[in-house]
């Protein structure tokens, strides 16, 4: 069996191993900042050909700001979520 290259619809969840609960990919698709999260290819290449896909939707510069930047700690991209949480929430308050 060939896997197909589109990525499945939002009626498929995962578990997302930075966040510990269940995502679509569309989520994981704009993740980081507009960019796929780094993790996309790990976590999805059991379920479609996340990579070509990947390859024919991105830009080599996006590429390489998804995949090849190094990984930050998770201290850093907790302390990022917080962050985009606080300034949702100002957003929303104002």
């Amino acid at each position: 069996m060939t896997q197909r290259i589109t990525p499945p619809e939002d009626n498929l969840k995962i578990r997302c191993r930075k966040l510990g609960h269940q995502i679509f990919f569309s989520y994981c698709r704009r993740e980081n900042r507009g960019l796929p999260c780094p993790k996309t290819i790990d976590c999805w290449h059991i379920h479609f050909q996340v990579q070509d896909y990947l390859e024919q939707e991105l830009t080599h510069e996006e590429w390489n700001q998804a995949f090849a930047a190094p990984a930050k700690p998770k201290v850093m991209t907790l302390l990022d979520l917080i962050e985009q949480a606080k300034a949702a929430k100002e957003e929303g308050s104002g």
